[in-house]
């Protein structure tokens, strides 16, 4: 599948099965009309392929040699890529550090210092779980490359991200794309 029909197919399953029109209260506190559960959509099959390819494609063109981020949003972003046959490794930086066995920040396989590290979200807003992923990538000694999300809601997160980031922010898709008549338009 092209990029373009790749990303086409990730809007559509956004659309189908992630998109909750109702009042919540987003991980930022603030309240929406509206929420994208982007897991409902991605972790099916043809989500999972759309987003794997999009993601292995950013990871090719940033020179990734991993590819992950914040536990639960990045999970299977950063799976996605290698199922796409991504040559890079998967980890998943954890909200608090382990108390036993080898204690890390950082699962998966051993990362060199320099790594050269994708980070992925599922949901942007604040950018609040991808700006602490992208402190605790730096502090481990690696280097981040990119920034890549599945959606970007709109909210400032995606430039609070890019300032941070010190490299490149890319949204696959975003709000527009998925809820273009939502209420707060």
């Amino acid at each position: 599948m092209s990029a373009a029909g790749a990303r086409e197919r990730l809007v559509a399953e956004l659309r189908a099965h992630a998109l909750v029109i109702g009042r919540v209260t987003l991980t930022s506190g603030a309240e929406a009309e509206y929420y994208v559960d982007a897991k409902r959509a991605i972790l099916r099959p043809a989500g999972f392929r759309a987003l794997g390819e999009l993601v292995a494609a950013e990871a090719l063109a940033r020179g990734a040699t991993a590819v992950g981020g914040m536990t639960m949003g990045a999970d299977p972003v950063a799976c996605s890529a290698l199922a796409a046959g991504a040559d890079v490794r998967a980890f998943f930086v954890r909200k608090d550090r382990k108390a036993h066995g080898l204690q890390r920040w950082i699962e998966g396989p051993p990362l060199e210092p320099g790594e050269r590290c994708l980070v992925v979200e599922d949901v942007v807003t604040t950018g609040g779980s991808t700006l602490a992923a992208l402190e605790r990538v730096r502090e481990e000694g690696l280097e981040v490359v990119g920034v890549v999300s599945v959606l970007d809601r709109l909210a400032g997160g995606g430039e609070a991200i890019e300032r941070a980031a010190g490299a490149p922010y890319v949204a696959l898709t975003t709000i527009d794309d998925v809820h273009p008549e939502r209420p707060d338009r």
